[in-house]
């Protein structure tokens, strides 16, 4: 007998009891690794969910402007030398960013001003799956979305201001358009526009391939959005970028929420499998003290018998990390299911961490059991012999 196999023997002496607390230490670590590896990639699934309700940089041509004033008064600021962004070139720039597998979406818009009867309304070009990808509250739409190049989407707004209805015919510089769908108030800009197939608008103008601005979502979960702003920057230098720091303070707060309610629940589960582990060696303590009285009388010292019951909940701690990172693996992506967040998330299985948990869980059974161990090695051997 030596210091290694009398934990392992008292470990199947107790079969049951040892099953039963590795099978409870092991579903705590099971559940405890499932919900880390959902905070690894919630950050990323949650941010690309989150962008389909509008964009986080904007990209506009450089203007310059000048505030005019005469006798004192203000009579306003004149912008002057309007500029528009060529839309393939500046998508593909965009798109070619060291981090590009951060752009979720590249939506570019060309505005102008029209007239229907006496009305004048504005008039937004875009590209319809681009836009949709990131409003996804433009879902809720009296009508269908255009799926024609002769076919309109009117805002609300536009809508009840000009008398239209879903199947009218409008006629905009010269062109037949049918309208296809009214939003329902969004509470945004697009209220109170009309948005047509940007290509056949650029086509009306006589201005191909011109945009008047260009929104992209980013998600910036996995790094600062200013180093993505600053890569734009750096291959469009005659534009100005901006990033709408509410649109991502909102964003990164609800990703943090959540990663930090994992690492909450997580911390619980682990404080209770902790106790439980030290409440099971506390009992087996005052079950074995006979077994200590006879280690004691057989040469062992307090810091043998202290030894002994540490070993003897590592060895658990050690098992339990095992099982309970192999289970809590494959439980994460039933998780990332449930949550509806396993699009473009993927847990990674990795041996490093499989040994790294094995070992963390049993140096925790082992804090666990200090005290345990404590008055295991305190006992006096004399009154344990006593009671033979």
């Amino acid at each position: 007998m030596n210091l290694f196999t009398i934990p392992l023997r008292n470990i199947r002496r107790r079969p049951s009891k040892t099953l039963l607390l590795l099978l409870v230490f092991s579903l705590g670590v099971m559940s405890i690794v499932a919900l880390y590896q959902v905070s690894l990639v919630v950050g990323y699934s949650l941010e690309k969910k989150l962008t389909t309700f509008g964009a986080n940089i904007v990209i506009s041509p450089a203007t310059e402007k000048l505030s005019v004033s005469y006798g004192g008064f203000h009579l306003g600021d004149m912008v002057f030398d309007v500029q528009e962004l060529p839309e393939g070139k500046t998508s593909q720039a965009i798109r070619s960013i060291k981090l590009q597998d951060r752009i979720a979406a590249v939506a570019p818009k060309l505005v102008s001003m029209t007239k229907i009867g006496d009305t004048s309304i504005a008039l937004v070009g875009v590209h319809w799956p681009e836009e949709r990808g990131i409003k996804s509250y433009w879902a809720a739409a009296n009508g269908r979305f255009p799926e024609k190049p002769d076919e309109i989407l009117v805002g609300s707004q536009a809508a009840s201001k000009l008398g239209m209805q879903v199947g009218d015919v409008v006629s905009i510089y010269g062109k037949n358009f049918s309208v296809s769908g009214i939003l329902f108030k969004t509470g945004s800009d697009d209220d109170s526009v009309i948005l047509v197939e940007l290509g056949v608008l650029q086509t009306l103008l006589n201005r191909p391939d011109a945009t008047s601005f260009i929104e992209v979502a980013a998600l910036c979960a996995g790094c600062p959005i200013e180093d993505i702003v600053d890569q734009i920057s750096m291959k469009l230098p005659n534009t100005e970028v901006k990033a709408l720091q509410n649109v991502i303070n909102q964003r990164m707060a609800s990703v943090h929420f959540v990663q930090k309610l994992a690492l909450s629940v997580s911390l619980v589960i682990l404080v209770t499998a902790a106790a439980m582990i030290g409440l099971s060696m506390l009992s087996a303590v005052n079950e074995r003290k006979k077994d200590i009285g006879i280690l004691r009388s057989l040469g062992y010292g307090k810091s043998q018998v202290f030894m002994i019951f540490c070993l003897e909940a590592g060895f658990i701690g050690a098992l339990a990390g095992f099982i309970g990172y192999v289970g809590g693996f494959g439980a994460s992506f039933k998780a990332l299911e449930y949550l509806a967040l396993s699009e473009g998330a993927v847990p990674v299985f990795a041996v490093a961490h499989l040994l790294l948990a094995s070992a963390v869980f049993a140096l925790i059974t082992i804090v666990a059991a200090v005290y345990p161990a404590w008055k295991g090695a305190s006992v006096d051997p004399t009154t344990a012999l006593v009671a033979l």
